[in-house]
């Protein structure tokens, strides 16, 4: 059955074949991506881009069914926000595909050429990982830019969606193989597993002689089965706890903007705004504004006990609340007395993933951007910026909290290694 045909299967497959099936196919789609040329890729994210907007009235149905079981089955709001595909996502969607087109195409490039006392040449080369295993909850435009990212960097990709997304997930996977049909690429080089049995996860995650490195986009449950049971690389990260944190030298306009947009311009992302953080000389002028701002957008506040002081109607936070991701309208405030109690906090509740300061004073700017030690660090932006797209990757194939292989939001330089290259006329060693 290829990829471009694919039904949701539940019959009394072997679930252990099925997945040697994905793998054996992906690793021998994977020596073809390799020597793809730019021009044959990019024909690929083309095709699929135009097809993703032909079928949008398909898309749709198929994604209206997914929201109807998901609903009976009393999945929440943000879980369901997740899993829509609006026009705008569709475009998205189709505009990402366009985007990692014009990148330029990395696999291949050589640096660092130098000569040693031997005569002999040594330098790096970058290339594909190899096949990338992405396992994945809810958002199915994540299998257009998962694809997509992975086509341009010359691998092949098994994905294998949340069953709460699967007639999305397959819909999309038929515009991604139809694309790369039209390009000469074999269809194999993206597949999505169209078995919705948990088992299928499990293995994946053994699956060490074909699959080069997982990566897991999703709830924290996921995250951490996948990081328990995985017997090949993750590239990963478990919470979204981001910050705010509105310096005493910050300006009230900005801080306002910043604070407002980072919690309430969508609840259900990791690098949604998730602890407000204020330093107590600008609180009086600012909180109170904020805190009614967010009442009115129906959120939820919980704050510390001078935040409480100053704005009515605020709950209590308890000490759980500082390390929640709550993925949903509530928000934890607590008031510091300046930068250093501000990054303390930080340290200790974060999560190393996305975290702000709003001030106008450079030199604090500075030790902010120096001293978290988080993913992506910013100066003067709302946290929801922290993301693929909006950093001129293309697409997101997920954000990594960890140090190595990648750190931040990972696109095509996450999804490739290097090798050393040699040249030489002859030289041996003596």
């Amino acid at each position: 059955m290829t990829q471009a045909n694919a039904t949701i299967r539940q019959d009394a497959v072997n679930i252990g074949t099925y997945v040697r099936e994905l793998g054996l196919s992906a690793r021998a789609a994977a020596r073809t991506m390799a020597r793809a040329g730019t021009q044959e890729k990019n024909q690929a994210l083309r095709a699929t881009a135009d097809l993703i907007i032909a079928r949008r009235t398909f898309l749709k149905d198929e994604n209206t069914r997914d929201l109807e079981v998901g609903a009976a089955k009393g999945l929440g709001g943000a879980l369901l926000d997740r899993l829509e595909l609006t026009d705008a996502r569709i475009d998205a969607m189709a505009e990402g595909l366009r985007h990692i087109e014009s990148l330029p195409d990395l696999i291949g490039e050589i640096t660092s050429m130098k000569f040693r006392p031997s005569g002999i040449q040594v330098g790096q080369m970058r290339v594909p990982l190899g096949v990338v295993g992405i396992i994945y909850e809810s958002r199915p435009n994540v299998t257009a830019d998962a694809a997509g990212l992975c086509i341009k960097s010359g691998n092949a990709a098994i994905l294998r969606g949340g069953s709460e997304a699967i007639r999305s997930n397959l819909a999309i996977a038929g515009c991604i193989a139809r694309g790369l049909e039209e390009s000469g690429l074999p269809e194999s080089s993206v597949q999505v597993a169209s078995i919705t049995d948990r088992a299928v996860v499990g293995g994946l995650l053994t699956s060490a002689e074909h699959i080069d490195v997982i990566i897991p986009r999703g709830g924290k449950g996921l995250i951490e089965r996948v990081s328990k049971e995985s017997m090949i690389p993750v590239i990963k990260h478990l919470d979204g706890v981001c910050h705010v944190f509105i310096d005493e030298q910050a300006d009230p306009g900005k801080a306002i903007s910043i604070a407002y947009n980072a919690k309430t311009q969508r609840y259900g992302t990791c690098n949604t705004l998730e602890t407000l953080l204020i330093a107590e000389l600008i609180a009086p002028e600012v909180l109170p504004r904020l805190c009614g701002m967010y009442r009115q957008a129906g959120v939820e506040l919980r704050g510390c006990a001078a935040t409480r002081a100053l704005c009515q109607g605020v709950g209590t936070a308890r000490e759980s609340d500082w390390s929640t991701e709550y993925l949903g309208p509530l928000l934890s405030i607590r008031i510091v007395t300046g930068l250093d109690e501000a990054m303390d906090h930080i340290e200790n509740y974060g999560s190393h993933h996305t975290d702000a300061i709003v001030t106008e004073n450079f030199s604090s700017a500075r030790r902010f951007l120096r001293e978290v030690d988080s993913s992506s660090v910013m100066v003067n932006v709302s946290t929801r910026l922290a993301d693929g797209f909006e950093y001129g990757l293309g697409a997101e194939i997920g954000i990594s909290t960890d140090k190595l292989h990648a750190r931040g939001p990972v696109g095509l330089e996450g999804l490739t290694t290097q090798k050393y290259i040699v040249t030489g006329e002859g030289q041996i060693r003596t």
